[in-house]
């Protein structure tokens, strides 16, 4: 079974997106998304591949869309989360990567959680949901200062009694 993965940051107010984009640029944090995505695939929606503009190198580029018809070079076109994350069983890991309805779609199926977190407010039109603390508990948390002052904060899914 992979471990199914969100990657994803976020400002203080909950903004992780404006007109298609991300709302800020960190040289550092993306450099940190590479290494740490790197060689396993990634689980995206339609927009947020349309937003890159490219398959992203060394890494399965899966894209979740409605379209039936879509075909995108480079790219496996997936119509459901869970097609999506049956994909990626061969791999250890697996990592989704936006936008804020395919983290909602692929909430249930995620294991852990590694969330850069902005220590200021950003104007944005995408947010991303509030943690559950009942679902979710922070297991490490790293401090970086590079650009400005953020946190990665991996988080771990609390197994729930049945």
């Amino acid at each position: 079974m992979a471990e199914i993965i969100i990657i994803v940051a976020v400002a203080k107010n909950g903004v992780i997106g404006r007109d298609g984009q991300l709302p800020w640029h960190l040289p550092s944090d993306l450099l940190h998304f590479k290494k740490t995505t790197m060689g396993f695939p990634l689980i995206m929606g339609r927009k947020t591949f349309a937003s890159i503009g490219r398959p992203l190198p060394g890494r399965d580029n899966i894209v979740l869309t409605r379209n039936q018809d879509l075909k995108i070079p480079g790219c496996f076109i997936m119509h459901s989360v869970e097609d999506a994350v049956e994909h990626c069983q061969n791999h250890d890991k697996a990592f989704i990567i936006g936008g804020a309805d395919i983290f909602r779609l692929a909430l249930p199926y995620t294991d852990t959680l590694i969330v850069t977190e902005l220590e200021r407010d950003v104007a944005g039109d995408v947010c991303l949901d509030a943690i559950d603390p009942a679902r979710f508990r922070e297991i490490d948390r790293q401090s970086y200062h590079e650009e400005e002052p953020y946190d990665i904060v991996r988080y771990e899914r609390i197994p729930q009694d049945t």
